[in-house]
């Protein structure tokens, strides 16, 4: 009994510890490394195997020439497109600033007109606080008469060295306060600031696109 003991004891000494540290499960986890071949065999594949080096480094070769083409082309592409969407405000005596992404084909608008067209109404942080898009209709207004802010009446029907719009144009516009809600502000809630969801004072930035006449 004593010698099975003993034997039993120096096995459990030989056997490996069940707990590992985390360097040593890593090193664990790590793929063995295959046996070497007998001489013979090595000698055998030396020419198999010099032949797959080769083709190896024609491959990482080809994908390092492909992966500099790719970044050369993105470097000129996204710049170029980055560029086309950009839109360069041109500043009025008016304060209004205008762009026409989009320049109409259709008939201009007119003073005193029904007409219907699509915005979308940013701060100046491109927070959205209005959108005809997302109702998935445009808005119907009489303009140039002031039954909008005084940007929209200028931006639609023009005046003030602002062409009118064509039916089919889109337009980004970049409205001072006094030609949008002034110190005022809108869809205010309380006497504080911060209860407006066009705080007072406010630089409106708008996308406007012209439909169309509306029928009466």
């Amino acid at each position: 009994a004593a010698v099975t003991e003993r034997r039993q004891g120096a096995t459990a000494a030989m056997a490996p510890a069940t707990s590992t540290s985390p360097l040593s499960r890593l090193l664990l986890s790590l793929p063995k490394p295959n046996p070497q071949p007998p001489l013979c065999a090595q000698a055998q594949s030396a020419d198999s195997g010099a032949g797959a080096s080769s083709k190896s480094l024609v491959l990482r070769r080809r994908e390092a020439a492909a992966a500099v083409l790719s970044a050369a082309l993105l470097s000129r592409v996204l710049p170029a497109a980055a560029a086309a969407d950009e839109c360069a405000l041109e500043a009025t005596p008016s304060g209004l600033a205008f762009c026409d992404r989009v320049v109409g084909t259709g008939a201009e608008a007119v003073k005193g007109q029904l007409i219907k067209a699509h915005y979308r109404g940013m701060l100046e942080d491109g927070t959205v606080f209005d959108s005809s898009y997302g109702r998935g209709r445009p808005l119907t207004i009489m303009v140039g008469v002031g039954e909008v802010i005084k940007g929209w009446d200028l931006c639609i029907a023009g005046g003030e060295g602002i062409p009118p719009m064509r039916v089919g144009g889109k337009r980004s516009l970049r409205l001072p306060p006094e030609l949008a809600y002034g110190e005022k502000g809108a869809g205010c809630r309380g006497w504080e600031p911060t209860s407006c969801v066009i705080p007072p004072n406010s630089t409106l930035l708008f996308d406007v696109e012209y439909v169309g006449r509306a029928s009466s």
